[in-house]
């Protein structure tokens, strides 16, 4: 596990960018989601043989290293929940709730992304 700046009280350290690591986290802190990350990473795997092409495995083990990322921070775990309730709340597309909602889901993603590659 690394060190990260500090954000509030995170769940768990941030784990090391391994398959194994992240997995071990998501057991820990959300161990409802391992179904998802094992279909997802069985998913990539199979894209990967079939275009002889390792990025679909980085974009695998980067798109749960930022899951991970969210979920063991409370700070963008509420801010998460809030933006997909907000969106969920909204009638569409042309509702004005709509896009400030996006934005800050938008936000909280690139904010955990970008934590993950310090």
């Amino acid at each position: 596990m690394t060190t990260q700046p500090d954000h509030g009280a995170a769940l768990i350290p941030r784990p090391e960018r391994t398959p194994e690591a992240v997995r071990v986290a998501l057991a820990r802190i959300a161990p409802h989601r391992l179904a998802e990350l094992e279909q997802h990473k069985e998913n990539a795997l199979a894209a990967a043989i079939r275009s002889g092409k390792i990025g679909h495995l980085t974009h695998w083990l980067d798109w749960w290293m930022r899951e991970v990322e969210i979920e063991r921070r409370p700070d963008l775990f509420t801010r998460r929940n809030d933006a997909l309730t907000a969106i969920h709340r909204t009638t569409g597309k042309d509702d004005p709730g709509f896009r400030p909602a996006m934005d800050e889901l938008s936000a909280v993603e690139a904010e955990a992304a970008q934590a993950v590659k310090e």
